[in-house]
Order: C-alpha cells, then sequence, then structure tokens
C-alpha cells in the first residue's frame, strides 16, 4: 500500500507518520500493494482531525474523524474504515452470489480479503427498514435549502430547475449548506 500524507495547520512528524501506518497498515492484508491510500491530517482550534481516502475501481472508502488529540482521531478512524470494509464486502459478495476473487471483481483487493472469516454479526449489515415516496417539484437550490429547514431535516431531496436533474442539500457541520449534483461516468 502506498500511503501519500498531508498535513494542514500541522507538521506531519516522524511519530504521526509511523502510527498511521501502522494503524492503518492493518489493512494491507486486504489490499494489492499498489493501492493508494490518501491522508490528510488538520487542526483547527481544538479539532485534530483525520481524512483518510482508499479509491477503489468504481467507489471510494472514505472517512474523517474528529477528537481534540490526533493519535485518538487515528484510532477512531481506523476503526470505521474497517467496518466500511466489511460492508463493502459483504456488498461484493452479495452481488456476486459466491465468493470473488481479486482478479473476477477487477478491484484493488487481494483474494484474502474474499475468504477471510467475517466475524461481523449480522446485525452490522445495512437494512432498509422503511421507504419514502414523495413528489418531486422543480424548484432551485436556494429554495431547496428554505424548505429543507421548514421540515427540519439536514437534507433535502428536489429536482433542480436549472438543471432537471435529481440533487440534494444538505446542512455542513459549519452551518453553510452543500448541494451534491449528479456527474455520470
Amino acid at each position: 500500500m502506498n500511503f501519500i500524507i498531508s498535513g494542514k495547520n500541522i507538521d506531519v512528524t516522524p511519530g504521526l507518520k509511523d502510527t498511521i501506518e501502522q494503524k492503518l497498515g492493518k489493512l494491507e492484508r486486504y489490499f494489492t500493494p499498489e493501492t493508494e491510500i490518501i491522508v490528510t491530517l488538520s487542526v483547527e482550534k481544538e479539532r485534530q482531525k483525520i481524512e483518510v481516502t482508499i479509491p477503489v475501481k468504481g467507489n471510494i472508502i472514505r472517512s474523517e474523524q474528529t477528537s481534540s488529540d490526533m493519535y485518538v482521531s487515528i484510532d477512531l478512524v481506523e476503526e470505521v474504515i474497517e467496518r466500511q470494509l466489511r460492508k463493502y464486502k459483504n456488498k461484493l459478495v452479495a452481488k456476486s452470489q459466491g465468493h470473488p476473487t481479486a482478479s473476477s471483481s477487477g478491484n484493488n483487493f487481494k483474494k484474502e480479503f474474499f475468504e477471510s472469516e467475517d466475524t461481523t454479526p449480522q446485525d452490522d449489515e445495512i437494512r432498509i427498514v422503511r421507504t419514502k415516496r414523495f413528489g418531486i417539484k422543480p424548484m432551485y437550490p436556494e429554495d431547496a435549502c428554505i424548505q429543507m429547514d421548514l421540515v427540519g431535516h439536514s437534507f433535502f431531496v428536489f429536482c433542480n430547475a436549472e438543471t432537471d436533474e435529481v440533487n440534494v442539500v444538505y446542512k455542513r457541520k459549519d452551518g453553510s449548506f452543500g448541494l451534491i449534483e449528479p456527474e455520470f461516468d
């Protein structure tokens, strides 16, 4: 695995680099040697944040964790990535209805990733317990933000009046708004 480690408002010390490579290096048993792990460390006031991105064919495994201590953030992000990998593995196995190999699935995973015993309880599986249906009227993103606030949600799905595509607006941690637009490959 190739680690790409960078810092914003923080010096990436050899100790931090070693800890990241040690903690996230545990994932090496799952990935091919050419897999890149992009790690960004940042500090804002008392918040110590780590962002980890692992591009795999067709998807991205990503987590960001924040705490008052960078080493705690590193521990947290490693746990979240492990959990995401278990879910992703279950999804790939279910999709192929068998045990794929790294070459047949065309991704960054070693064959051992699929052959390892899954000790995760079944409760960790994704289950959709409710489906909602609603009419979508074309509106502008600013209007969608107002609607989102009115219904008291942290996101809102709408048809963009400018592009005629389904978009999502969401409330960010800092109180500002974000817009998700589809991009088809």
